[in-house]
């Protein structure tokens, strides 16, 4: 595990951070693909390039950004505590973030992980260092079965609140389904597996998962999290404006891939749970009817969009 100096927060944040301190709000938001413009060695990164078949130039890379900024801003009136942002590429983007874009001035600190995924993705924490004050982290690595690819490290945070309050946040990107869903099962049950072994000892602690688990909420991935003692207290969330019921959309359907599951101990305390389903982050669907999230990119169409996902919202007394 590795430890670390905390730094302060300016003024204007410091007021925000307790504008309501009788709630701490948690976010979870699957980026969609937040690369920089530089190629990494070794990493299937290149598409995300000036040159690449994305076009991913400067200017686009900066407006993602402040959209990103945006999209987080928007979950709650409160300034969120906590921010689980996955599919983020390296230091470079979350520090460009966290310091350049629209949340410059929101005093955010962060802690993510540095994996052995192919395109380079990795998970990323957020935190306001008046209200939540990390101790130490890991990253748990996620050992390939036979014939999978090496994927992304659970970040583990262990911190205080400001009431003194120890926290246990894991942070979770599963293998996707591309390949067939059935064929690809067993490798987000790997994922599962080293939760629930991690797990063990702190059932009866205040524990937070959160992330995209690329399962829903009754596949064996995310029951197995429950058999431990978990609650998947995201189930049954929908949008707060009423246009989403689900973080994710695919040939008309809603679903949901993002998940946020907690402990016993600390569930006693959650207010409220929703999806940000704010208008600007959506389009219209022509093709089956309703709203869609609005993307990034749709195919290989650039199109000015935030995330194929919407965010998960928990607020906690």
């Amino acid at each position: 595990m590795r430890t670390f100096l905390l730094t302060g927060l300016s003024f204007i944040i410091f007021h925000l951070s307790f504008s309501s301190v009788s709630a701490q709000v948690f976010v979870e938001l699957n980026c969609e693909n937040l690369f920089d413009i530089h190629h990494d060695e070794g990493k299937q990164d290149v598409e995300f390039t000036p040159d690449g078949t994305r076009r991913w130039t400067h200017t686009r890379y900066w407006r993602k950004l402040n959209a990103i900024g945006q999209e987080i801003l928007s979950c709650s009136e409160e300034l969120p505590t906590l921010v689980a942002l996955i599919e983020v590429e390296n230091d470079t983007v979350i520090k460009d973030l966290t310091r350049r874009s629209l949340l410059r001035n929101a005093g955010y600190e962060y802690l993510m992980t540095s994996s052995p995924d192919v395109r380079g993705l990795d998970c990323a924490l957020l935190y306001q260092p008046a209200r939540f004050r990390p101790v130490c982290y890991e990253c748990l690595t996620v050992p390939p079965l036979e014939g999978m690819r090496p994927t992304r490290d659970i970040l583990y945070v262990q911190g205080e609140t400001q009431h003194n309050d120890t926290l246990h946040l894991f942070i979770v990107h599963a293998p996707s389904r591309y390949g067939g869903e059935l064929e690809t099962r067993p490798y987000r049950q790997q994922v599962t597996s080293i939760l629930t072994t991690a797990l063990d000892t702190l059932i009866t602690k205040n524990v937070l998962v959160a992330g995209d688990f690329n399962d829903y909420a009754d596949s064996p991935s995310l029951t197995a999290l429950e058999d431990a003692g978990l609650l998947n207290v995201s189930a049954k969330a929908t949008g707060a404006t009423g246009r989403a019921e689900g973080t994710y959309r695919f040939r008309g359907e809603w679903h949901s891939l993002d998940h946020i599951l907690l402990s016993p101990t600390i569930s006693q305390r959650m207010d409220s749970i929703y999806i940000n389903d704010a208008v600007f982050l959506l389009e219209p669907e022509n093709t089956y009817g309703g709203w869609k999230p609005r993307r990034t990119y749709n195919g290989y169409r650039y199109q000015r969009g935030f995330s194929d996902h919407l965010p998960l919202v928990l607020r906690l007394n």
